[in-house]
């Protein structure tokens, strides 16, 4: 577990969950989100976010972050572990909702509200984004350890057994 992707729907608790599973394993932490996004919410050219991307991936120990399903993919090919949170929509939207208002390390700007276009992303993931990370998770999953969580309680398990 030297290169491990943690996915899922925004919501979901994967910022959480690699941010503790760093804390466990002593691996460096990579958020997608803080290399596409700028603190005044704009966002870095694709070319200049694929090459940053590409110096992450080649690192020999790394816990990346993030969803963006176009660079999926490279990254799984890359990976030794995935870690899927297929959380339900419901506490997804109640995780997004909970940190409004609240400075994070991977996210460059403090979110002050839920808009309408996020919670409907948020509401379609099952069906718009789910299916396509399976599908590639299953091309993969002889070759790569594929975990996945139907829960927050299920993820805070297997960490506690990584603990000891």
């Amino acid at each position: 577990m030297l290169k491990s992707l943690v996915i899922g729907s925004p919501g979901a608790g994967k910022s959480t969950f690699a941010r503790k599973l760093r804390d466990v394993t002593g691996i460096p932490l990579y958020y997608l989100d803080m290399l596409w996004h700028r603190p005044d919410r704009s966002n870095i050219s694709r070319e200049e976010f694929d090459r940053q991307l590409l110096e992450i991936v080649q690192k020999d120990r790394w816990i990346i972050d993030g969803n963006y399903q176009r660079t999926l993919r490279h990254r799984l090919e890359a990976c030794d572990t995935v870690f899927l949170l297929d959380i339900p929509p419901e506490a997804c939207l109640a995780g997004a909702k909970s940190r409004v208002g609240t400075a994070r390390e991977d996210m460059p700007w403090v979110e002050t509200g839920l808009d309408e276009e996020f919670r409907q992303w948020i509401v379609d993931f099952p069906k718009t984004q789910l299916p396509q990370i399976y599908q590639l998770t299953e091309e993969y999953r002889e070759k790569r350890n594929v975990i996945i969580f139907r829960s927050r309680e299920e993820a805070d398990d297997y960490l506690q057994t990584l603990r000891g």
